[in-house]
């Protein structure tokens, strides 16, 4: 039987999204094992480990493209366990994921507005108001809104990605590996665009295998290890304490 979300405490917001006792993997090949935490709603939460570690399989997982094996989900109080991708990316949550995966044959514009797909309003009014908001955060954009999207840099793709994801008009983004191949001043401007997004009123999960970049960008982070959570503490903990990081991440 599922077990109910935490309630508000005077110390603690009712967290917007619940991890509880979740096990999944591709087959019988089992990669997480008992995974549980919260995400508070409006903090930046980090999610890091190794390669390997499973951070993408969880986050696979929680967006319903793979199905858990046991455990429950918890999305602003409802059970979301079992539902799929679309279902739960209109519920609030959208996924940003590992390696970009922009329409190559399909303009910045168009790549934009399959992320509309599943907004709750698809009003041309609302689908408009959503490309404007995404050209705010990332100007990029506009300037190569005709362009296609298989034509753009690196930077510009993850842009594009985000951008995509920003149009479900999400209240959770979660961005899989956002410095993965990019340049040190380009993932400075991807941050610094997040930073936005989240005083917007977005919570933000970021899974990302670069240590220094997670921890330095977010409030709280979780650490992956084979599968588990071997800790969840404060970034500026996890930052300051060169053992912890040593022993946790091999870093």
């Amino acid at each position: 039987m599922a077990t109910a979300p935490l309630q508000e405490t005077s110390n603690m917001s009712t967290p917007i999204l619940q991890i509880q006792n979740l096990n999944s993997g591709y087959g019988q090949l089992q990669v997480l094992r008992d995974i549980s935490f919260d995400v508070t709603p409006g903090e930046i939460l980090a999610v890091i480990g190794a390669n390997g570690a499973g951070k993408s399989t969880l986050f696979r997982t929680i967006s319903g493209l793979i199905v858990p094996m046991s455990g429950n989900i918890w999305f602003d109080g409802i059970n979301i366990t079992g539902y799929d991708s679309a279902r739960i990316v209109s519920r609030g949550l959208s996924h940003a994921p590992e390696g970009r995966r922009v329409f190559n044959g399909m303009t910045v514009e168009e790549n934009l507005k399959i992320g509309a797909f599943r907004r709750a309003d698809k009003s041309r009014a609302s689908i408009s108001a959503g490309l404007e908001q995404a050209y705010t955060y990332l100007p990029k954009l506009r300037d190569r809104r005709n362009q296609l999207a298989g034509t753009l840099s690196g930077g510009e793709q993850q842009m594009c990605a985000i951008g995509r994801a920003l149009m479900a008009d999400p209240r959770v983004l979660v961005i899989d590996e956002l410095s993965l191949g990019l340049a040190p001043i380009i993932v400075e401007e991807l941050l610094y665009t997040l930073e936005n997004i989240q005083e917007g009123g977005c919570t933000i999960i970021l899974v990302e295998q670069d240590i220094s970049i997670a921890l330095s960008f977010s409030d709280r982070a979780v650490v992956l290890q084979s599968g588990q959570v071997v800790m969840t503490a404060p970034s500026p903990e996890l930052l300051s304490n060169p053992e912890i990081i040593k022993f946790y991440l091999g870093g």
